[in-house]
């Protein structure tokens, strides 16, 4: 085993293909998971008793760099293009909107918990310690979970019925653009 494979396993969230963008909405529901693996981790982070600075340091980076990229994914690129396509029968602007709510509140208890699991970063100590800390953390992970339901079950469907292959094609330029890569047509 090479040394990134080795350092890659110990990782409890798994890191995506570069080439997965050509895939928009695979992209997406790979993502997603990868937000699961997340609150697994929180959940844990959430009961441990000792501390585990690896373990901590990667939600932390996280929450920090790879889900506020994600949110501007979804609210920059994905709503907009599906409020453009869906129709009236989708019902789907409720949905967006109240997701779009969720981004919001996610994103300030988002940093609620990144700041506890700093505190114990900086403390050495274990984020379960704390009441206040493991309810952050769980409050956050469980209302990620249901973010994440949603999503997968109702608008990722509704996107691959109603976005065209062009439309994916230019989610898939701009998911890539974000990431600092350029596709090319061998990519989609």
């Amino acid at each position: 085993m090479t040394r990134d494979a080795a350092k890659a396993a110990d990782r409890a969230i798994e890191p995506l293909p570069d080439s997965l963008v050509a895939d928009p909405l695979s992209f997406f529901f790979a993502e997603h998971y990868r937000h699961r693996q997340l609150c697994h981790a929180i959940d844990q982070l959430a009961a441990a008793t000792f501390f585990d600075a690896a373990a901590v340091s990667e939600v932390v980076d996280f929450l920090r760099y790879e889900a506020p990229v994600h949110i501007i994914d979804e609210e920059e690129d994905l709503f907009p293009l599906l409020r453009r396509r869906c129709q009236p029968e989708d019902d789907l602007e409720r949905i967006l909107g109240l997701l779009s709510a969720e981004h919001k509140a996610d994103g300030v208890l988002g940093r609620q918990v990144r700041q506890h699991l700093e505190a114990c970063l900086e403390a050495r100590e274990a984020p379960g310690g704390q009441m206040d800390r493991r309810r952050d953390l769980s409050q956050f992970a469980a209302q990620e979970r249901r973010h994440l339901a949603l999503e997968n079950a109702i608008v990722l469907p509704i996107a691959r019925l109603r976005l065209s292959q062009e439309d994916l094609k230019a989610l898939s330029r701009r998911l890539a653009a974000r990431r600092g890569r350029v596709l090319c047509e061998d990519d989609r």
